[in-house]
C-alpha cells in the first residue's frame, strides 16, 4: 500500500534513501561509512522544509514495514529546498562549500529518489510509487513530471519508459552524466 510518510518511517525511508543514492550521501557527509551517511539523511527526513523532509516523501508499507520509498517536490523550489541542507554540510562537513549543479527543472514535479528494498524488487513496488507520485503531481496542477536517470542502470530506464517518461537531455551531477526523463502530463 502506497501512503504518506510519517515520522514512524524516518529510519527506514533514511536506509532507503541512502540505497537510492549509492556513495553520494557519503559525499555529503564527507564520511566512508553508510551508517554515518545514513545519519545524515535521519536527520534532515525528521525537518521540514527541505527536500528530504517527510511531507516530500511516499512510502510503500507492507506487512506492516517500509519496503520502498519515493521523494519528489516542486522542481521549482529546489534551490529553496537544498538551502539548509547544503548549509549544514557546508557548516558541519565541508568548511569551504559544497556545491551541486542543479538537478531538477522548473515547471516539473520532481523525482528525487525512488528506492525498494533488495527483496521486494521485482514485484511492481517501483511501478506503484511511481504511479502514485504522478497522480500527486497531477493533483497539485503540475503538467509534468521529472527525474534523472544513470544510463548505468538500464533496468530503471525501462521502468521509467514502460509508465511514458522520455528523455529530454542530459545533466551532468557531480562528474556523472545522467538522462534526464520526463513525463508531461497535459
Amino acid at each position: 500500500m502506497v501512503r504518506k510518510a510519517n515520522v514512524k518511517d524516518a529510519a527506514a525511508i533514511a536506509i532507503l534513501i541512502n540505497q537510492a543514492m549509492g556513495n553520494l550521501a557519503k559525499q555529503f557527509r564527507a564520511t566512508e561509512t553508510n551508517e554515518e551517511a545514513i545519519g545524515l539523511l535521519l536527520h534532515f527526513i525528521k525537518k521540514e522544509h527541505n527536500q528530504y523532509s517527510l511531507n516530500n516523501i511516499l512510502v510503500y508499507e507492507l506487512d506492516g514495514e517500509v519496503v520502498g520509498e519515493i521523494n519528489t517536490y516542486d522542481g521549482d523550489q529546489i534551490e529553496e529546498l537544498r538551502k539548509p541542507f547544503f548549509d549544514y554540510l557546508t557548516a558541519h562537513y565541508h568548511p569551504n562549500g559544497f556545491a551541486m549543479e542543479k538537478e531538477s527543472e522548473g515547471g516539473e514535479f520532481y523525482i528525487d529518489t525512488l528506492s525498494v528494498r533488495p527483496a521486494y524488487q521485482g514485484k511492481g513496488i517501483g511501478k506503484e510509487l511511481i504511479s502514485a507520485a504522478i497522480n500527486w503531481a497531477r493533483a497539485l496542477g503540475h503538467q509534468k513530471v521529472g527525474l534523472l536517470v544513470n544510463p548505468e542502470n538500464p533496468d530503471a530506464k525501462r521502468l521509467y519508459e514502460s509508465l511514458g517518461f522520455r528523455k529530454e537531455n542530459e545533466v551532468v551531477l557531480l562528474g556523472t552524466t545522467h538522462e534526464h526523463l520526463a513525463l508531461n502530463l497535459a
